[in-house]
């Protein structure tokens, strides 16, 4: 257990900081379950995977190319769907969509786990800066072209991160979403993060009754993801690590919790961490910005 873990403890739904994939997923049969999940190459994703899988559910993995999602599927010793989705490229976006329409029938979950963080220059892709196009429009594009394909109970998982409370002080800045004038690595973060978490109130505000979605702070987890975000902050996260930072099971537990566990079945249009209901920033409660998020991600996708 983790020195924070210690201190956290667990929260109202019996499950703590430390509670890993296996520990929230004991008992639980999958059989007959289709769940999609993005980033399935590494880190949370593949562990998203592994333990749904393992659980007996057909999972579709989705990472830049197939190769990719099948070595990963083979390091954990499961079976996948394979899919080629780069979340940065609008067209391979729409081209993983009409494969996996073409392919898989209805779905039980979409889980968006995969992402960027922190990068250290300013790079612009399509009209957007890179990390709001991945973690954000990637995912837009993905999730609603598939949304007629979940079953009535279908859930759908929007990774967001404790990092949404450093997204600008206008939360979403539609003036300037590049962040040109004033670039920040993880600033630009942070905008992606709160823009994933609005993507996910609003999204629950739109579904049919008996779908959810969600937004899910993992946690702080020494993954790959931050291998763009400097020697110093690398260095910090393994020192970190053996007292303070979660494992990847442990990172992983709070979106599959979401996405499978029956007590999660009608909790909707939330921010969740630690496997329990938490609360976010005020932005990332602004419904009013979240229907603004939505209507511009509307207008600006259909551009790309």
């Amino acid at each position: 257990m983790s020195l924070v873990g210690l201190f956290k403890g667990k929260g109202a739904s019996g499950i703590g900081y430390d509670s890993t994939t296996d520990q929230v997923t004991e008992g639980l049969d999958l059989s007959g379950r289709t769940l999609l999940v993005t980033g399935v190459a590494s880190g949370l994703g593949q562990e998203t995977m592994r333990i749904l899988a393992k659980r007996g559910a057909r999972v579709v993995g989705l990472a830049r190319t197939e190769a990719k999602v099948r070595d990963a599927a083979k390091e954990v010793g499961v079976d996948v769907v394979p899919v080629a989705c780069d979340l940065s490229e609008p067209a391979s976006v729409r081209a993983a969509v009409s494969a996996v329409r073409g392919q898989v029938g209805p779905l039980d979950g979409l889980i968006a786990n995969a992402g960027i963080m922190a990068l250290p220059t300013r790079e612009v892709r399509h009209g957007q800066e890179m990390q709001m196009l991945t973690n954000h429009f990637g995912h837009f594009i993905l999730v609603t072209g598939l949304l007629d394909r979940l079953t009535p109970q279908g859930r759908v998982v929007i990774l967001s991160s404790g990092a949404h409370t450093g997204a600008p002080s206008v939360g979403i800045d539609f003036a300037d979403p590049t962040l040109e004038k004033s670039y920040s690595p993880w600033a630009s973060y942070g905008q992606s993060k709160l823009a994933n978490l609005l993507f996910a109130r609003a999204l629950s505000r739109r579904l049919p009754a008996g779908q959810v979605a969600n937004a899910v702070h993992p946690g702080v987890i020494a993954t790959n993801l931050g291998r763009h975000s400097g020697a110093w902050v690398q260095f910090a996260l393994r020192a970190a690590k053996p007292l303070f930072l979660k494992t990847v099971p442990a990172g992983a537990a709070t979106q599959v919790w979401a996405a499978v566990h029956p007590s999660t079945a009608t909790i909707n249009g939330e921010y969740l961490a630690d496997c329990n209901i938490a609360t976010s920033s005020a932005s990332g409660q602004d419904r009013a910005l979240a229907d603004r998020l939505w209507t511009w991600s509307e207008e600006t996708a259909a551009k790309m």
